[in-house]
Parts: C-alpha cells; sequence; structure tokens
C-alpha cells in the first residue's frame, strides 16, 4: 500500500446498462428507461432523469415521477458482454487495458499520451475512436489513480499531475461509492472528501475499521491498489477460406500444407510453439468438423501439416476402423479451415533430457517416425504407457506415436489387488493353457475361498515337458464386474519359480491354468 498513484486515464461510458439494454435487447436508449435492482433504480437514462427519476428510487416511485417509463432488469452479464467490444476497440490504440467495471476501463495514461501526442491529445482521439467505432459516447478522464481518474472522467476533466488531493478536495462524501459510510459521515460534520483526508488515518481505522480506512487513502489521492492491467492476447490462430468446396482429399492436403506452414511462422513470429493443434472445419452445408491433436513434442510445419492432412483424409474419406466401421461422410465439400494453436509455449520452454532424449538421433528418429505415420496413418507408429490396472495386461496402453504420453490414472492410488513389483518383462498376447500339479501328481484347486489345495511342485505349459516348481508365491485374488453376471470375471494369480531359473506369472480361472506372462 506504499507508493505513489499511478497516472491513470480512465474511459467511462454514460448510463452504461442502459445502453448495454438497447445494445443487447433493443431497448431504445432515447426514451425514459430505468434499470432496477433490487426493486431500486440503478441507472437510467437522459430521458428519465429529465422526468425526475433518479438512483435509488423505488419502482412505484420512479413510474410516478414518469408513467411512461421502461422498466428493464438489471443484468451485469449483459452488461459485460456489450462492453467487450468498446474494450476492444481501446486495445485498438493502447495496450494493458484494465476493465474496472462493465461501462469503465482503466489505462496506464504513459504509454497513450507519449504515443498519440500527449494526454489531452489522447483522449480526444480515444473517445473519436469508440465513437466511430463503436458507435457510444464515453468521456476520458485522467488523474493520479483509479479511483480520481473515474470522478474525473464524469466530469471529461485532466487533472494536472500532483494536483489530485486538491481535485478531491471539493467533492462530497457521496463521491466515495459507499453510502452507509457517507451518510455516518454527514452525521458527524464530515461533509467532503477534503474533511474526511484531513482525519488522523489512526483514528478513521480505530472508528470505521479497515474499508473506512481504504476509502480514507482514496479520499486523500492514494488509491489502495496499483493498475492491473489486461494484456490483449495475441491472434495466433489461422484459417482459410475457399470459393470453391474441397471434397477431395489431395487438394485438402495442398491446403493443409499452405496453411500448417502459416500458423507455423505466426508461432515462430512470437517466439512460441505449441503442442496441442485444434482442426476446425466448416463444410458448404454449414456443417462444423472439430477435432484437438496433441503431441509430446514441439510440432513442427510438416507435423502439423501431416496431422491437418491425416484429419482431413479422415473426415472426407472416412478410413475404415475396427469391425469395419466408418465414420460418416460431410455431406458437403469443405469451405473453411480453421487451425487454433493450443497449449503454446515458449520454443525453449520444453527442455530436452540428458541421455538419449536431445541431439540429431533423437530428431532423426522423430522425423522417421513422423515419415511412417505420414505413409501409413497415425495408428502404424504407437509406443506403450504404463497406467493402471490389476493384470500386467491391463497396465499397458499403446497410443499413437506423437500422443500425449500419460497415465490413464496418472497420481491415483495402486489399484486394489495389483499385483506386487517386479513387473513382467513379456506380456503373452494370448495365455498359454497349463497343468499344474502337486508332488504326488494330482492336479492343484484352488477352492471359492482361496484355499490351494497342495503346494505346487511341477508344471506343465501346453504338451511340453513338466518343470520342477522350485518356489511359488499367491493366491492374489481379482473379482472384476461381480455386478454384471454376463461381464463377471474371477480368477487368482501366482509368481512361481522352475528350477531352470524361469519366473512365470499364472493364473487360474474356473479351474483352468493359464501362463500369462513371464519374468526377465
Amino acid at each position: 500500500m506504499t507508493g505513489s498513484p499511478t497516472r491513470t486515464l480512465l474511459l467511462w461510458c454514460p448510463d452504461w446498462p442502459v445502453l448495454a439494454a438497447e445494445i443487447v435487447d433493443g431497448v431504445p436508449a432515447t426514451g425514459p428507461v430505468a434499470v432496477l435492482h433490487g426493486n431500486r433504480v440503478v441507472a437510467c437514462s437522459e430521458r428519465a432523469r429529465a422526468e425526475g427519476v433518479r438512483r435509488g428510487l423505488r419502482k412505484r416511485e420512479a413510474q410516478g415521477r414518469c408513467p411512461q417509463l421502461t422498466v428493464v432488469e438489471y443484468d451485469p452479464g449483459r452488461d459485460a458482454r456489450a462492453f467487450e467490444p468498446v474494450v476492444a476497440a481501446v486495445e485498438e490504440l493502447v495496450a494493458g487495458v484494465e476493465v474496472v467495471r462493465p461501462g469503465a476501463c482503466a489505462v496506464a495514461a504513459r504509454g497513450p499520451s507519449r504515443y498519440l501526442g500527449g494526454e489531452e491529445a489522447a483522449a480526444e482521439r480515444i473517445i473519436e475512436h469508440i465513437a466511430q467505432s463503436c458507435l457510444v459516447e464515453s468521456q476520458v478522464g485522467i488523474a493520479d489513480g483509479v479511483f480520481a481518474a473515474g470522478l474525473a472522467a464524469r466530469a471529461g476533466r485532466v487533472v494536472a499531475p500532483g494536483g489530485t488531493p486538491e481535485f478531491l478536495a471539493g467533492l462530497p462524501v457521496e463521491a466515495l461509492g459507499r453510502s452507509a459510510l457517507a451518510d455516518l459521515l454527514r452525521r458527524l460534520g464530515v461533509r467532503t472528501l477534503g474533511d474526511f483526508a484531513a482525519l488522523p488515518a489512526g483514528d478513521v481505522l480505530a472508528r470505521f475499521g479497515f474499508d473506512g480506512a481504504l476509502a480514507h487513502r482514496l479520499a486523500a489521492g492514494r488509491d489502495h491498489r496499483p493498475l492491473a492491467v489486461r494484456q490483449p492476447p495475441a491472434d495466433l490462430t489461422v484459417t482459410a477460406e475457399h470459393d470453391e468446396p474441397i471434397d477431395r482429399v489431395d487438394a485438402a492436403a495442398f491446403a493443409a500444407r499452405a496453411l500448417a506452414e502459416q500458423l507455423h511462422d505466426r508461432l515462430a513470429g512470437h517466439g512460441l510453439a505449441c503442442t496441442r493443434l485444434g482442426i476446425e472445419a466448416v463444410t458448404a452445408h454449414g456443417q462444423e468438423l472439430h477435432r484437438v491433436w496433441r503431441h509430446d513434442g514441439l510440432l513442427t510445419a510438416a507435423a502439423i501439416a501431416d496431422r491437418v492432412r491425416w484429419q482431413l483424409d479422415g473426415w472426407l474419406s472416412g478410413s475404415n476402423g475396427r469391425a469395419g466401421a466408418r465414420p460418416a461422410r460431410p455431406t458437403a465439400g469443405i469451405i473453411r479451415l480453421r487451425l487454433v494453436p493450443d497449449g503454446v509455449i515458449a520454443q525453449a520452454g520444453l527442455q530436452a533430457g540428458l541421455w538419449g532424449e536431445a541431439g540429431e538421433e533423437r530428431e532423426r528418429a522423430h522425423r522417421a517416425l513422423n515419415r511412417v505415420q505420414g505413409i501409413l496413418g497415425p495408428e502404424a507408429v504407437v509406443t506403450a504407457v504404463l497406467g493402471g490396472g490389476r493384470s500386467p495386461a491391463d497396465q499397458v496402453r499403446l497410443v499413437p506415436w506423437g500422443d500425449e504420453r500419460l497415465p490413464a490414472r496418472a497420481g491415483a492410488p495402486p489399484w486394489p489387488g495389483q499385483l506386487p513389483a517386479p513387473a513382467p518383462a513379456v506380456v503373452l498376447a494370448s495365455p498359454l493353457a497349463a497343468t499344474v500339479q502337486d508332488a504326488a501328481g494330482e492336479p492343484v484347486v484352488v477352492s471359492a475361498r482361496l484355499a490351494v489345495s497342495a503346494p505346487p511342485a511341477r508344471l506343465q505349459v501346453g504338451t511340453g515337458r513338466p518343470a520342477e516348481i522350485v518356489g511359488w508365491a499367491g493366491p492374489w485374488p481379482v473379482d472384476e464386474r461381480w455386478w454384471v453376471p454376463a461381464e463377471a470375471h474371477r480368477r487368482a494369480r501366482f509368481q512361481i519359480g522352475l528350477a531352470d531359473g524361469t519366473a512365470l506369472l499364472l493364473a487360474v480361472e474356473a479351474g483352468q491354468w493359464l501362463v500369462e506372462a513371464i519374468y526377465d
């Protein structure tokens, strides 16, 4: 709360709730209009004020003074939506705008005054630009601090540097916008901001509390917070319009490459790169298509072009999926293609690893894998990702190369019934049937209560020769989807060690032993 207030330029649009009702709902602001909140007037038009309507009046009293009054309910969302074009228009001239509230926005005055030829010239230029681009009347005030600039804007004044305390001193205490505090101050004989600012700060804090102390600083011309500017985001999206609808994959691929290079150049111009890419298309019949692609590295121009081509190929030709599933093709060709970069980071923001992650070898591998995907499709190159699951087969998930390699349950607690470490080195795609016998040559069985009939002694896989079991652990039971009888799955798993040093993962289900995985 220390430091001198920032020299601030504040733009104020009078009667903004009334004007927003005209912009959004079509209520004519030239007539007598009042905006009500809690059955009281919070804003009214100039015509209504001429009829005696004032802020704070109840609805019935306001209608009594102006029988033809048009009443509109207060809607802060409507006010904010209508004010956004005004803020965007201000940002066309100056950078770093803070929206104080719908109808008022502020900016540090130093930049606009130096760029536009002085504070008064900057104020005139902004007012003229808002009137031409948004057809909205506005006023600008410049003073030290946001609070004083807001009051200066209502008078259309430019307060000289250092003259803010003098400017505020003669204003009534109601200018603080705190009705209860203003009423109490008046009953105590304090009628102006100058009188209030002259009181000792410690006494004000003890008598009126923290909010009163903040109001005391405002009355003295010392804002309690710095200007928090809004930085306009860079527009990185690229769009291509096509007069002739594109319905062939080769034509779409040609358009995609040019658009991908344009997007990459725009990102590079800002020193950025993206890790996610949104692809949007609109057909001649108005159908909208959207898909987001991820990549674990920085998307190059070639990588962007490949992903756009793959997606357009999928939309226009509908590549066959599993079981012959083919997505429905668009009913017309594409007339608009839009690329939206997401996950934007600085180009140097993705730190490469120390061993095997960086250098020419990694880049060559990336180019080779991207080339294979470009020829055979994105699903032709996959990498394994470990995730959640109870069995080794459930814990491995294959994702296309370049997609985000995140576990299915990152950060989640261990699965109930999950096998202990270490994980097996080889997981069989199709488990092998086996027979497990005890020392007497009798089959080993596991009861419903997980009781093992006898210690396992020999294992025979298929028609192979029996092998001696020298160690075993288990059982670890799994009872999955028991609430759906048709999908219920119950089994018990064992880890066994053979005399030749081989370690296996076995499972017994419905009396049948199976070899699921091999340990290294």
